[in-house]
């Protein structure tokens, strides 16, 4: 195990978004998320609370024009300091799942920081939006967190109605199946948790 501090800080600008993200694992899930867009908000800090990394975001965005160039490039930035806290991604679990109920709803995932990326979402759109933000933006943020973050992450619904409690489910789920993954495991003497012995 490392005694060094695992953060990040990531400046994103571009023509369209310009974001400031810093995220330490190891925190207490302290959060101010700030995008401009309420719901996202909401979920981030979910996030930040159930996988106890402490998470400060600020973002500006073309908004006015659509939400989608800021949610991807949340994802994309997320990923990013997820990758760069973790450094070689040795000495961690690696592996994680969790599955969480939200009143009606229950919803898995299972996650590999395997520096192989790959998204499985299943999840159901069952509401075109959830407050002002289109519901089928929330997968375009996870594959851009999941491409960037280096993770293998897979998003199963197994029963829900309500969309905003299928989202809120899904960020709680990733929320807690990375905290099991990122965990360091003394029995890995820093060690990459692989046969290959790297990822």
């Amino acid at each position: 195990m490392t005694n060094t501090p695992r953060k990040a800080e990531i400046k994103r600008e571009t023509a369209e978004t310009r974001i400031n993200l810093e995220l330490n694992l190891d925190g207490s899930g302290q959060s101010k998320i700030e995008t401009g867009i309420p719901f996202l908000d909401h979920m981030l800090t979910l996030f930040a609370r159930h996988s106890g990394a402490d998470l400060t975001i600020a973002a500006q965005g073309d908004i006015e024009v659509d939400f989608h160039h800021t949610v991807e490039d949340l994802g994309i930035c997320l990923g990013q300091a997820l990758n760069q806290a973790l450094g070689d991604f040795s000495g961690i679990a690696r592996y994680g799942e969790a599955l969480i109920p939200m009143d009606e709803t229950l919803c898995g995932a299972v996650v590999d920081i395997s520096k192989r990326p790959f998204l499985v979402f299943n999840i159901a759109l069952t509401a075109p939006k959830v407050g002002e933000l289109d519901s089928e933006l929330i997968e375009e943020f996870f594959r851009a967190f999941a491409v960037h973050g280096g993770l293998t992450l897979h998003l199963n619904l197994n029963y829900g109605k309500n969309q905003h409690h299928i989202f809120e489910a899904t960020f709680k789920a990733c929320a807690h199946a990375l905290r099991r993954a990122w965990t360091q495991r003394a029995d890995l003497d820093g060690k990459v948790l692989s046969s290959k012995g790297t990822l």
